[in-house]
């Protein structure tokens, strides 16, 4: 990572990077969050994408990796070096045992500023940016640039939605998420240095009636 871009993350943490209640509340719902999601196609589709492209044995970051399915586990099906991480100690431990051949860290996204996971191949970001502020997700974008070897990419996927760190109840407990319109999402990743190479939409009904249908967006993305 570029020490601008460094010190731009940094510059943000200092505001305060408020996560409280979003580890405790996926502490709490465990390997329910799989029962609530069971049919993943658009992920796993894009999931295949990225280890059909990179060589085998590549080194992948799985960020806010949850239970290590489907993601974890088929990448590193795949013969790819895949390191998870997130916030809840509850998922990494149903993950650890999920995908017993992954690497996997307790961290926070704005921990891995300074470079202590090294580099990588490909990251797969399921999900876990739309946890975050609007004003954060350019500077994760980046960062995750600056993690990624040159021509390395990235599996994004976010929910279509004009929001902002809005709460919503999930699963029996409250969580805060981001979104974006498509066209603007589009217009995000290209400025934090990404190309597109291919995108995908579906609408998507969950198992749960608590958490209502959602738009998901998917982006094959690379380190331009």
């Amino acid at each position: 990572m570029s020490g601008d871009d460094r010190r731009d993350y940094d510059g943000y943490a200092r505001l305060g990077l408020d996560r409280s209640g979003q580890a405790e509340a996926f502490d709490s719902i465990g390997d329910r969050y799989d029962e609530a999601f069971p049919h993943k196609e658009g992920q796993l589709e894009t999931g295949a994408w990225l280890a059909a492209t990179l060589p085998p044995g590549s080194r992948i970051l799985d960020l806010g990796c949850g239970t290590g399915l489907p993601t974890a586990r088929q990448l590193a099906d795949a013969g790819h070096h895949v390191v998870g991480v997130d916030l809840s100690a509850g998922m990494l431990d149903l993950a650890r045992g999920n995908v017993p051949g992954a690497e996997f860290h307790l961290a926070d996204l704005a921990d891995l500023r300074d470079g202590r996971l090294g580099s990588f191949d490909g990251v797969a970001a399921f999900f876990a940016l739309l946890m975050l502020p609007r004003t954060e997700i350019p500077h994760a974008l980046r960062m995750l640039h600056d993690l990624l070897r040159p021509g390395g990419l990235l599996a994004l996927s976010m929910v279509e939605a004009d929001v902002d760190d809005f709460a919503i109840p999930f699963l029996g407990n409250t969580i805060r998420v981001s979104g974006y319109l498509r066209e603007e999402l589009r217009q995000v990743v290209c400025e934090a240095g990404f190309e597109i190479a291919g995108e995908n939409s579906l609408a998507y009904a969950p198992a749960s009636t608590d958490v209502p249908p959602e738009i998901q967006l998917f982006l094959n993305l690379r380190r331009a």
